[in-house]
């Protein structure tokens, strides 16, 4: 227990450092963009008055000192105010705070599709080495890592959507319907089914790959050896002792792609009108809404960082030998 205090309180400082540095660059990114930082702030490139862009120049203090002007951000941030959008009237953490749950519910559900099918699809072929089972799960693991996600979601769309008919096109649910209850998350779930289904395809490529190649290195280990020369059954053998090792390699990779799956549904959130905060920062870089987009790259930045320390974590449960440091 000691151990894990000591690790978690090692980890919060770093990744402290580690948004403070993300935090600047967001502070001199701003103003570091060519025109005035208060007409880029309110999204405007010049197309309001002299009188409103003094105004906003004060209200955000960019009358004032840059290392005050640092202060004063950095203050905002600590407390999570990530400024204010003047397109949509709102200030950034509660436009955020509106749109995650969608965007988590969509990357938790492509992350757990990719990582149990990929998982599975791995083992299976590592099984069927040399087999035709192995060619097929490894070719189509090809097939999905090599094909652009925006065309999976279109074909998918046109497939079940336009010709079957079976799973709506667009939307987080039903407009109108004014569901409740079980309805309503069986409603949530038909048009979660198809983005999280393509956001999941590549990675779920990657981590079939992955474990059949760990799986095939660790069947060769003498500890492997030692414990079918003892009787043990080949089950008993895969799953406690070539699978739970073979999962390391996965267990990192994951972590690092877990903070990915964030960047990559703001292309499939687009395809699917999904109103995510991917969705949200194509809409705010379209419309020149900066405060938005920043506020978007810090808060995905602070899921990685979450994400990251929880893998470290689940390290040490896939392999006691593992110390947490």
């Amino acid at each position: 227990m000691k151990a894990v205090s000591k690790f978690l309180a090692n980890r919060v400082v770093k990744s402290a450092l580690v948004l403070l540095m993300i935090a600047l660059f967001n502070f001199f990114l701003v103003r570091a963009a060519p025109g005035d930082p208060a007409e880029i702030l309110a999204g405007q490139s010049g197309a309001v008055d002299a009188e409103f862009i003094e105004k906003l120049r004060q209200e955000f203090g960019l009358d004032k000192p840059i290392p005050v002007q640092l202060g004063h951000y950095l203050k905002n941030v600590a407390t999570f105010d990530l400024g204010y959008s003047y397109r949509q009237q709102a200030s950034v953490s509660s436009l955020i705070l509106q749109h995650l749950p969608a965007t988590l519910l969509l990357t938790l559900s492509a992350f757990a599709f990719a990582l149990l099918a990929g998982i599975s699809l791995g083992t299976q072929a590592a099984l069927r080495v040399g087999k035709w089972g192995d060619t097929v799960i490894t070719t189509l693991s090809m097939l999905a890592y090599a094909t652009p996600l925006f065309w999976v979601g279109l074909m998918l769309v046109l497939l079940f959507s336009v010709n079957l008919e079976w799973l709506p096109a667009f939307g987080y649910e039903s407009v109108g319907a004014d569901l409740t209850g079980m309805a309503r998350i069986a409603d949530v779930a038909k048009h979660l089914l198809l983005p999280a289904l393509t956001l999941g395809m590549f990675y779920m490529a990657v981590y079939a790959r992955l474990t059949r190649a760990s799986i095939l290195e660790i069947s060769q280990l003498d500890f492997v050896k030692t414990a079918r020369a003892k009787g043990l059954s080949e089950r008993t053998v895969i799953v406690r002792h070539v699978l739970r090792n073979a999962l390391l390699p996965v267990i990192t990779y994951a972590g690092i792609q877990a903070g990915g799956l964030i960047g990559g549904s703001l292309l499939v959130e687009t395809v699917f009108a999904w109103p995510g905060i991917g969705r949200l920062a194509f809409d705010a870089l379209v419309q020149r809404d900066y405060s938005v987009l920043l506020g978007v790259f810090f808060v995905a930045s602070l899921i990685v960082v979450v994400v990251n320390i929880v893998t470290d974590i689940l390290y040490t449960v896939a392999d006691p030998r593992i110390e947490l440091k």
